[in-house]
């Protein structure tokens, strides 16, 4: 199902378009290096500014991973698992219902496999225990699993001070390996917490890579012979990617080799998933980020995501495929409930009329599913550029609801900000979730909004079309396009460059697609290329010749790959 495009509202303004300067020292960088001057400015802009650093960039190497008992407690969750192990203690697995938990899960149950020691996995459900630790899933995981000797919490936890007190009065040691930010309260009580807000430098860790990290580090304690690690690259590309975590440093190398294994992966359940979601071929961040991402979400976003756990640890071909084909129905079910949910938060925002002195958006009702408020909010919250937070209230008045935010705001300040006024709250700078009660939603918008005003100033925050060089069509040579194939993968503070072409000649009417999608052959001083425009205002095209917003990107089409343009905006030569 189609959802809305995204364009402004009317009450928006449109972005405006900049572009960034050449950074300094690019020409003298791509003279040293051999490099096309495009590829050296696009390096520059990454920080990525000598030979050595461009090397380690461009080809990155699994043997410059860092140790990981570098990371705090490290040290600790190894050895409290290894006495597990020895032992043959009873261990329990608690994840979280997002592609970065069910990842992690995963990869966590593969390795102490590994070691020989089964595990339960336990995940909570959305609706009846909420996210995270808490008291009802515990009830419901003792029921089920019995009381264990250790409980690993993934990707939840951090948080939890009250609940690791209740669990460790029953006897149960705990072990957490998370990424989310600590309690103003301090540090849970837990055997070990894996955690690199507590003081290491490597802050861009989802729980997947964190978990790869524990992996790695047990097997350099006590190696398994029969076990390599970097079989489970795939589940570590698809859980980082997914959870929009920094693609820098040790996590863009793990994205590399992991979507190379992704696209080769042996897994039966990821075969029957890429086949589901029509994904053949060598596999990008978008690919993971826009297809199989949402599938193995959907059904925790609506209930639970044990079929996404069981899909990943499948072993047999026609399970996967059933598997396969429920994720895909509850995805079809969530695009159906998500665009109820944006349709009537968009009416909300309409009424709201001119939205020059609103400087955050907070709406609630109690007709929105809470497994879909966060994708709407952070469709909202790019159409009309403000942080936004969508609430789904219960029968009872309890509020879960899901923020996502613009560069400049912290969510994770705000949540400070507003303490006195929530039930709970946590996440991170640019998306995180919150409780609260029906009655208190007025102070807490109220005050929400005063923190965004305090932050970002008392006028409107402008969007803004940020380009990261302006090229010409005979730029995008063959020798540019080796290089720019080097720059992948993209994602968050790896973004994929935006273009700025001036001048283009569009051969029209060009060929539609579903009656909204052109594509169109562009020429410009005798260079010719096809660029798609999804959602082009037909009927409505602007004068050519035209000046361009757009990416470069590639795919593959029978076998064979292929380079294309996007366009993300069109507008006349020379207009404003």
């Amino acid at each position: 199902m189609a959802l809305a495009s995204e364009k402004p509202l009317p009450n928006t303004p449109a972005p405006r378009w900049l572009l960034k300067p050449v950074p300094e020292g690019a020409a003298e960088l791509a003279m040293d290096t051999g490099m096309p001057p495009l590829i050296a400015t696009l390096l520059m802009q990454r920080g990525v500014t000598t030979p050595d650093m461009i090397r380690d960039f461009l080809v990155p190497k699994l043997a410059s991973l860092s140790d990981p008992c570098r990371l705090p407690e490290m040290s600790l969750a190894v050895e409290r698992i290894l006495r597990a192990v020895d032992e043959k203690q009873r261990v329990a697995l608690y994840g979280d219902y997002d592609v970065d938990g069910v990842t992690s899960m995963a990869l966590m149950h593969l390795t102490l496999k590994a070691y020989g020691l089964d595990t339960h996995l336990f995940l909570p459900s959305r609706m009846e225990e909420g996210y995270g630790l808490s008291l009802d899933g515990f009830a419901r995981l003792f029921e089920e699993f019995g009381k264990p000797d250790l409980l690993i919490a993934l990707d939840c936890g951090t948080t939890s001070i009250n609940e690791l007190a209740w669990l460790r009065e029953q006897g149960v040691d705990c072990v957490i390996v998370d990424h989310h930010e600590l309690s103003p309260f301090g540090r849970p009580p837990c055997a070990a917490l894996v955690n690199p807000k507590l003081g290491h430098d490597y802050h861009y860790f989802c729980t997947a890579g964190l978990v790869f990290k524990v992996a790695h580090a047990l097997l350099k304690t006590r190696r398994v012979e029969s076990f390599d690690l970097k079989e489970a690259l795939d589940l570590v590309a698809l859980g980082t990617v997914a959870d929009l975590v920094p693609l820098v440093d040790e996590n863009r190398l793990l994205v590399r080799r992991g979507l190379e294994a992704l696209a080769e992966t042996q897994r039966i359940g990821l075969r029957a998933l890429k086949q589901s979601a029509g994904v053949d071929g060598f596999i990008q961040t978008h690919h993971v980020g826009f297809r199989l991402g949402p599938r193995l979400n959907a059904a925790g976003r609506l209930d639970t995501a044990a079929t996404a756990l069981q899909l990943l640890l499948a072993e047999d071909p026609e399970i996967a495929n059933e598997y396969a084909a429920l994720l895909e129905s509850h995805n079809r079910d969530r695009q159906a409930v998500e665009l109820e949910v944006f349709n009537e938060a968009e009416r909300m925002v309409l009424e709201m009329g001119s939205l020059d002195e609103v400087p955050a958006i907070v709406l609630g009702s109690r007709n929105w599913h809470p497994g879909v408020v966060g994708i709407v909010a952070s469709r909202i919250s790019r159409i009309v550029h403000r942080p936004t937070i969508l609430f789904s209230f219960d029968e009872n008045g309890m509020g879960k609801g899901s923020g996502r935010s613009i560069p400049g705001f912290s969510l994770v300040e705000a949540i400070d900000y507003c303490r006195e006024h929530i039930e709970r709250g946590g996440g991170h700078a640019m998306a995180a979730g919150f409780s609260v009660l029906e009655d208190k939603l007025d102070i807490f918008r109220k005050r929400f909004c005063e923190a965004a005003r305090n932050v970002l100033g008392p006028d409107a925050p402008a969007p803004v079309l940020e380009f990261d060089a302006e090229v010409r069509l005979r730029d995008l040579s063959l020798d540019f396009l080796e290089y720019y194939r080097l720059l992948e993968p993209f994602g968050q503070r790896n973004p994929e460059p935006v273009f700025l072409c001036r001048g283009v000649t569009p051969r029209l009417p060009g060929r539609w697609m579903k009656e909204k999608h052109l594509r169109v052959m562009l020429t410009q001083d005798g260079a010719s290329m096809e660029a798609r425009w999804f959602n082009a205002p037909a009927g409505n095209l602007p004068k050519p010749p035209w000046d361009l917003a757009m990416r470069l990107q590639r795919n593959t089409w029978r076998g064979e790959e292929q380079w294309q343009l996007t366009l993300e905006a069109v507008k006349s030569s020379g207009g404003e």
